[in-house]
């Protein structure tokens, strides 16, 4: 994906812009109710979730959001913050800083950096009353590469589950068709070759105040109610 998620001092707007261009903001209704950015001490900055914090419901509760982003996801920030400020990495778009400090040298900036860029890609993978099949040239994608709609799901659903401990699953473009992988902790497939499409958090505390220990309903209930076929289409289409 471009390297357009989040540059240092976009607005409001320009991400809205950049990140969900022409139909995905009117399918997202302007985002009307979202929160704002929230001001940071740095050159990265808390992105608006494109949806209200009870707009997930039942699937994911406010409350969860209320923990998940405004206290998970902002941590992040701040800590990237916090890292860079003051160095060359201030200046790069967030893609950019994930990509240059995938090495172990610098595990701590690519951890937030990471985690910062894979928290917004996931509110972006969901959407109220979302779910259903994927129509167009990603439905003809899927089936070619997973043999049909229902095994991408068992292959997308095993693959969330089957992450131990934190981490990630993602559907990616991997050469000329798809594959389903999963990351550990901030892990990322834009730093092995791969073009993320979408992704489900896995990590305890995007699910464990509605879910507990119940992750295989938390993956099930996602899949089924809140994907965002549009995001992914328009990332594989981009």
């Amino acid at each position: 994906m471009p390297s357009t998620l989040l540059t240092p001092h976009q607005n409001r707007r320009q991400f809205l812009t950049t990140l969900l261009v022409g139909s995905s903001v009117l399918a997202f209704g302007g985002l009307l109710g979202s929160r704002p950015v929230r001001a940071a001490d740095g050159p990265f900055k808390l992105p608006p979730l494109p949806y209200a914090e009870n707009a997930l419901e039942p699937v994911i509760s406010a409350r969860t959001i209320g923990f998940h982003y405004g206290k998970h996801h902002q941590g992040y920030v701040n800590n990237l913050n916090k890292l860079v400020t003051g160095t060359p990495l201030a200046d790069q778009p967030l893609e950019a800083v994930v990509k240059a400090t995938a090495n172990p040298d610098q595990t701590a900036i690519f951890n937030n950096a990471a985690q910062v860029w894979n928290h917004t890609f996931y509110w972006n993978s969901l959407k109220p009353k979302g779910g259903g099949k994927p129509t167009g040239a990603l439905a003809e994608m899927i089936d070619k590469s997973f043999g049909g709609f229902e095994q991408f799901k068992a292959e997308f659903a095993k693959a969330a589950t089957g992450q131990f401990g934190s981490g990630w699953a993602w559907l990616v473009k991997d050469g000329d068709k798809l594959a389903v992988v999963k990351t550990g902790n901030a892990d990322n497939p834009l730093v092995h070759g791969q073009k993320p499409l979408l992704t489900v958090d896995v990590w305890e505390h995007a699910y464990y105040l509605d879910y507990q220990n119940r992750r295989a309903d938390y993956v099930t209930a996602v899949l089924d109610g809140l994907i965002n076929w549009d995001f992914a289409a328009q990332n594989l289409a981009s």
